[in-house]
């Protein structure tokens, strides 16, 4: 019979259930539909490493160049979706960034992909509450499916 939860791990837990919420508003829309005819405000480049069976985690560092200036910042994720191991290096497009105090904070984070080796596919969107949107293409080494969400967690160094 499996150990029981403690009401410890519980409280501990508990703020992650919220992050997917808390991280988009009630009316936000990911993915292309979102973006539509929109220009990038700004670029990202991330690394991550993320585990995952059934749940998922994972976290690394990145660069947002916006405004001609490149700001680093660390990313810290909790999820659910797909069984593995893999390092992701991303980079794609920001949009709807309009001061770079919109950047950190919470991401609902909607992910996909595959890695066997080196060979990989994938692409990952993450929108905050402020309406920030990344739209990344990933490139992932180890072994891993992934299919799932995540609440992710971006600080600025």
């Amino acid at each position: 019979m499996p150990k029981p939860i403690s009401r410890r791990s519980l409280v501990r837990l508990a703020p992650l259930a919220l992050l997917p919420a808390a991280a988009c508003t009630s009316d936000a829309r990911v993915g292309a539909s979102a973006l539509a005819d929109q220009v990038p405000d700004a670029t990202v480049e991330m690394r991550q490493a993320q585990a995952a069976f059934i749940g998922s985690a994972g976290g690394g560092s990145g660069v947002l160049t916006f405004r001609g200036q490149r700001y680093p910042f660390t990313v810290a994720g909790a999820g659910i979706g797909g069984i593995g191991a893999s390092t992701i290096e991303a980079q794609g497009d920001v949009f709807s960034l309009r001061d770079i105090s919109q950047f950190p904070g919470a991401y609902g984070q909607v992910r996909h992909g595959l890695a066997v080796g080196q060979m990989s596919s994938g692409e990952l969107w993450l929108q905050n509450r402020n309406g920030v949107i990344m739209r990344l293409r990933a490139r992932r080494t180890g072994l891993m499916l992934s299919l799932g969400g995540d609440a992710v967690i971006i600080t600025m160094r």
